[in-house]
């Protein structure tokens, strides 16, 4: 299916972007206007954009069904100050409620039960039940056209960080399962960013993968190693070597259990290749599959 912007429909469109440009992290922002009534509100065009300066940016898209511009833009137009405070799982539903167009003048932090709390630097309220807000100016706004469902990027430098100390681990570092984040996926759908969605790849920056074109043949032409199987056995900087004098006890098994036929032997050691790359454990993952390359190689003499 190939689409041009604006087909089949604006709506339909846009649901293609934002569930396929997903997860997003969310934006609460919290703005004054220039009287100093607040204003909070949810975005998940949102993400940060570098570290020296500090620069988070998100956007409050022209509102399609009225054709303006939200309050929490308005608000950023009369003060260039914006706090954002991160979305946890325990407060999705609070967050949900911020997210109605009420009147400019009800304050949204009653509506959804928010705690607000003095900012240290900056006038917008914080929300005390985020893990994670950032006091920002804004230094300014990119208007991407006047029509609804244009974005108006604000970019925003963090002036002051407030971190809760319960969702840090032991090194300091923030903890995903501790902090629970939640991410917008399009339509009503969310995803929560802990427990067992939450996977550890070691990222290979500081040395040379051997890549995917560099793997044995047998191995790329697996019919039960995945492309993620493939992309684990590929990070490694040199193709081991294999160990004669390698085995376990479910190799073992294996190895008996199929002996009379070489054929399914080698499914077999590569669906256990595959277990073990599952588990994270590559290095023995490769032994068993140079062993069923050295199997199929005295095979066949």
């Amino acid at each position: 299916m190939v689409i041009t912007p604006g087909e089949p429909s604006d709506k339909r469109f846009f649901q293609l972007l934002t569930g396929s440009i997903a997860p997003r992290p969310i934006a609460l922002a919290s703005t004054i206007d220039k009287e100093g009534r607040p204003n909070l509100a949810p975005f998940s065009f949102f993400n940060f954009f570098g570290s020296d300066p500090p620069l988070l940016i998100f956007s409050p898209i022209t509102s399609v069904r009225r054709g303006s511009a939200k309050h929490t833009l308005e608000n950023i137009y009369e003060t260039m100050e914006v706090t954002i405070n991160m979305v946890c799982y325990a407060m999705i539903r609070q967050t949900s409620l911020a997210a109605c167009e009420y009147p400019k003048e009800v304050n949204e932090f009653r509506k959804s039960g928010f705690t607000p709390l003095a900012s240290h630097i900056i006038k917008p309220w914080r929300v005390k039940e985020s893990p994670v807000n950032y006091e920002c100016s804004v230094q300014r706004v990119i208007e991407t056209g006047p029509a609804g469902g244009a974005g108006n990027l604000v970019v925003c430098e963090v002036l002051l960080i407030h971190v809760r100390e319960d969702i840090l681990a032991e090194d300091g570092y923030i903890d995903p399962h501790k902090i629970d984040l939640v991410g917008s996926m399009g339509l009503n759908y969310y995803c929560r960013a802990s427990g067992s969605a939450v996977h550890i790849i070691p990222k290979p920056n500081n040395r040379l993968s051997v890549g995917v074109d560099a793997l044995p043949a047998f191995v790329k032409r697996s019919e039960i190693l995945s492309a993620n199987d493939l992309g684990q056995l590929a990070d490694v900087t040199q193709i081991p070597a294999e160990d004669p004098a390698f085995s376990d006890a479910r190799l073992s098994c294996i190895l008996r259990y199929f002996a009379a036929g070489p054929g399914k032997l080698e499914q077999a050691l590569h669906s256990y290749a595959h277990e073990l790359l599952q588990r994270g454990r590559v290095l023995q993952a490769w032994q068993v599959l140079l062993k069923s390359r050295s199997i199929h190689l005295g095979e066949n003499g």
